[in-house]
């Protein structure tokens, strides 16, 4: 059984890989991305493409969280040894994946394998040969707005499949129009 929107997030409160407090629901828009393990070569291709559209998402009022099920050890090794502009969870035991009813298929792994390849093989490239040992969880992703509502799901149908970045800045841009503008110029 998957999550549908809308609908409370069921995990509000976070704590990232240094150990600080992550809140969800606090006044701005969130996209969680419940990723498979820090090793997983789609989730590093993944992992680079949120980096590079981070600035603009982020100038639009949204946040990125991303939980690995991985020891924070592995997070910090294969996903944080560069700079990331967001906060990263490590999920060792799942405990999140379960809260969000992520799923497990070999059948999802397998596919993006042979449907993915040339992504499997730049993430190949980020992780090196640890990335065939990852397992049959797959990707899921949420949309949350200020208030900790879940007002998009997500959920990967094989191991590369994450919301697409035009979905994420729809979000991201819906209510700017009702906010107030600020005025860039002094009044004379």
């Amino acid at each position: 059984m998957q999550l549908l929107a809308p609908t409370q997030s069921p995990l509000r409160q976070l704590q990232d890989i240094h150990g600080l407090p992550i809140q969800i629901g606090q006044g701005r828009k969130v996209l969680l991305s419940l990723f498979r393990e820090a090793t997983c070569p789609f989730c590093n291709f993944r992992v680079y493409d949120l980096t590079n559209n981070y600035p603009g998402l982020n100038s639009l009022g949204l946040d990125i969280v991303v939980i690995f099920k991985s020891e924070a050890e592995d997070v910090r090794q294969f996903i944080a040894r560069r700079p990331r502009p967001f906060r990263m969870v490590a999920d060792p035991q799942g405990d999140a994946h379960q809260l969000f009813e992520v799923n497990h298929s070999m059948l999802g792994k397998l596919k993006a394998m042979l449907l993915r390849m040339p992504t499997m093989l730049r993430g190949m490239g980020m992780v090196g040969m640890r990335g065939m040992a990852s397992g049959n969880l797959m990707p899921a992703d949420f949309l949350i707005d200020e208030q900790g509502t879940i007002v998009e799901t997500y959920y990967g149908k094989d191991a590369g499949d994450h919301i697409p970045m035009e979905r994420v800045e729809l979000f991201a841009v819906r209510g700017m129009a009702s906010r107030p503008a600020t005025n860039q110029m002094a009044t004379a």
